[in-house]
Formats: structure tokens, C-alpha cells, sequence
């Protein structure tokens, strides 16, 4: 049987922390950000931990 393959569009949005959790950023920070408040948007900058149902799926694309 050959080699997984690396989804190469997963791997450039998530990535792995030393403890093995998969690491993301936020959506809605690319467009129509003038309506946001200055809060929403400062959080929107900081990444954030996938879930563990997503975390799973995503360490399956990506070979981790």
C-alpha cells in the first residue's frame, strides 16, 4: 500500500504544538472588517486550539 499523502491545504492552515494539539487561526479577519469592533478584531489576530473531533481528522491530512 503507498505512502499517505500530506492534504497540503490542511497543513498550511494547521499546525502542531509540543504537546501534539493542533493549532488554527480564526476566520472572519480577511474582508468587511470596518463593522467589527476594535476588540473583536484584536481577538480574531490570536490562534486558537481545534477541537478534538477536529483535531483528529485534521492529524490524519496532515501525517502528524
Amino acid at each position: 500500500m503507498p505512502k499517505m499523502k500530506t492534504h497540503k491545504g490542511a497543513a498550511k492552515r494547521f499546525r502542531k504544538t509540543a504537546s501534539g494539539k493542533m493549532k488554527r487561526n480564526h476566520s472572519y479577519t480577511s474582508h468587511m472588517m470596518s463593522h467589527k469592533s476594535q476588540k473583536q478584531k484584536r481577538n480574531l489576530r490570536k490562534s486558537a486550539i481545534a477541537t478534538s473531533t477536529l483535531a483528529k481528522k485534521v492529524k490524519k491530512m496532515i501525517n502528524a
